[in-house]
């Protein structure tokens, strides 16, 4: 892979051209013809730091030498969840902005869940509609970067998003693109009727082909020798939740006699981003992303690290052996990249929607006060406590979606009893709950009546006034919240530097090679792009444009500029 050479030089200034410089859009640059923007879900910010010198020179390197390394990078939002994290990096919003409460949350009018990217209103292609079975962004209450970067070129541009997940195709695709996800059933990439009224033709051919039955055959075995790994004394612990047949221990099985059991399976292993690549160069290549007049936008998810990380931990030799494969697919995807549009041509944004905390019983073993919740009982011990305050036998407290707790308001109004008096009484009881930390609610974060402190900032910027419940709570450090307390050993979804911490790195035309290790957040991404290209940032957006990431900045009363 080579690096253009025309975009170098450092232009020295007086003054008034440094002010000129300073007035000038990024669009006077060349404009990039691909923003290529890849979230490796559930990957915190130390561990490209940790293994930098085990990787190869064209992955996580290519991004790290050439470009510029953000080693100081966390979210400012308490849900540090999937769906959040991936609306936060798309939009450069929080909560209020994009709309998203959680990866699910609880509607008070009809009483059920809500799953973050669900719409009846649009089945899955092919199939016919059932009840919180159909997909679009309709929640997505903001535009994002694809959003925007389609509408200033006046639709020229186009938006492509794929993933495993399908919350992490749907949300990066916007409003205006087209998103493909995995179907842990049949081992295809699908999509829904919000997209398209059929599949093209070259996804029925590459779904027809059965691409991810050619690992039927084989085991996920070590990437370099056991001596070599870290922790190759962690391969068998029994706070592991392996699933279905993948087992505790290397090599791990990916056969299995039930076909659905192995193409779940393979989501939680290297093979699933293998396969999320090999689909998005099909992509590259029938729809000419990145190679016409105007700007196009793919953003892929990888999401393998997500699932294993759940499955094994962060702390485990599947994860680190994840993470050296996950190298060689960034430099496989770097390589396709360079070979159809030019890494000189294109703008490539890596981060992460959350970082992640090791096994809770691991960290326990290591004297840390460290446990895990069990959310239905945890309920049913503050609606007793309620009862009896309010002399009733009703249950007070409906649901529980992390982070929020939701009232039964018909409930309430019957009983004819204050809600936020019922709110007051539910944070007193669920701090009695062992490894709970903080609770708030509704009330006082819509009316701003909360202690000024990091957590509960984070509290607020994660709260919506519509979708978050009446008590959001927060975990003590190291314990376990998530409303299935035994689905998985690992979780992440605190306000917790573990969780909070991501990595970003940019490279691309006129992006100087440094490492910044000054404050900064993902919620900077969406406007830094915007800056980049020289178009307004997404309608939700409030973060602030990285200077360092820009084709031109003014440093300390010099102007820098890359010019052809």
């Amino acid at each position: 892979m080579k690096r253009s050479s025309k975009w170098s030089g450092v232009v020295k200034a007086p003054l008034a051209a440094i002010l000129l410089l300073g007035a000038l859009p990024a669009a006077s640059a060349e404009r990039p013809k691909l923003v290529l923007q890849i979230t490796i879900d559930q990957l915190r910010g130390d561990m490209p730091l940790r293994f930098k010198n085990r990787f190869g020179p064209d992955g996580f390197r290519y991004l790290m030498d050439r470009g510029v390394n953000y080693t100081n990078a966390h979210y400012s939002h308490s849900t540090t969840f999937t769906a959040v994290g991936h609306a936060t990096l798309y939009t450069g919003g929080y909560a209020a902005q994009h709309g998203f409460a959680g990866n699910d949350w609880y509607n008070k009018e009809t009483g059920k869940r809500v799953y973050c990217v669900e719409d009846d209103r649009h089945a899955i292609l092919g199939k016919k509609p059932k009840a919180h079975k159909g997909t679009s962004p309709r929640n997505l209450t903001s535009t994002t970067i694809g959003d925007e970067i389609v509408i200033s070129s006046g639709g020229k541009s186009r938006t492509f998003a794929v993933s495993i997940k399908d919350r992490g195709a749907i949300i990066p695709a916007g409003h205006v693109g087209k998103a493909f996800w995995y179907s842990k059933g049949s081992g295809q990439f699908i999509t829904s009727t919000y997209y398209y009224d059929d599949y093209p033709e070259w996804v029925s051919a590459w779904n027809a082909a059965k691409h991810a039955d050619r690992y039927k055959d084989k085991q996920w075995t070590l990437l370099e020798d056991r001596s070599k790994y870290v922790y190759a004394h962690m391969d068998d612990r029994a706070v592991e939740k392996s699933y279905k047949q993948l087992g505790r221990t290397f090599p791990h099985p990916l056969a299995n006699e039930k076909q659905k059991n192995y193409y779940a399976a393979l989501r939680f292993t290297p093979m699933g981003d293998e396969l999320t690549l090999d689909f998005a160069k099909e992509l590259v290549k029938q729809e000419k992303v990145g190679q016409g007049d105007a700007t196009d936008v793919l953003s892929i998810s990888f999401s393998a690290t997500d699932y294993l990380g759940h499955a094994f931990g962060p702390n485990s030799l599947e994860a680190e052996d994840n993470l050296l494969r996950l190298d060689q697919t960034l430099a496989n995807l770097f390589k396709f990249i360079d070979q159809t549009v030019g890494l000189d041509q294109t703008l490539i944004v890596l981060s992460s929607d959350h970082g992640i905390d090791a096994v809770p019983e691991y960290k326990k073993s290591l004297n840390f006060d460290a446990g895990r919740h069990y959310p239905k009982k945890f309920v049913e011990q503050v609606n007793k406590a309620l009862q009896q305050r309010f002399e009733t036998d009703k249950n007070l407290v409906a649901a529980f979606w992390n982070p929020s707790l939701y009232l039964d308001l018909e409930a309430l109004k019957s009983l004819g009893v204050d809600v936020s008096a019922v709110e007051s009484a539910l944070v007193d009881e669920i701090l009695k709950v062992p490894g709970i930390a903080v609770a708030m609610t509704r009330t006082d974060l819509l009316s701003g009546l909360i202690t000024k402190t990091p957590i509960t900032r984070k509290v607020q910027l994660a709260f919506h006034p519509k979708r978050s419940g009446n008590v959001l709570i927060v975990q003590d450090q190291f314990w376990y919240l998530y409303p299935n307390a035994d689905q998985f050993s690992a979780m992440h979804g605190s306000p917790y530097e573990y969780d909070t911490y991501v990595p970003i790195m940019v490279a691309g035309p006129g992006v100087k090679a440094q490492t910044v290790s000054r404050p900064v957040g993902p919620e900077d991404i969406a406007a830094t792009i915007a800056a980049h290209l020289g178009i307004k940032p997404p309608s939700g957006s409030v973060g602030r444009p990285l200077d360092e990431a820009l084709p031109y900045f003014i440093a300390k009363g010099q102007a820098t500029a890359f010019q052809k």
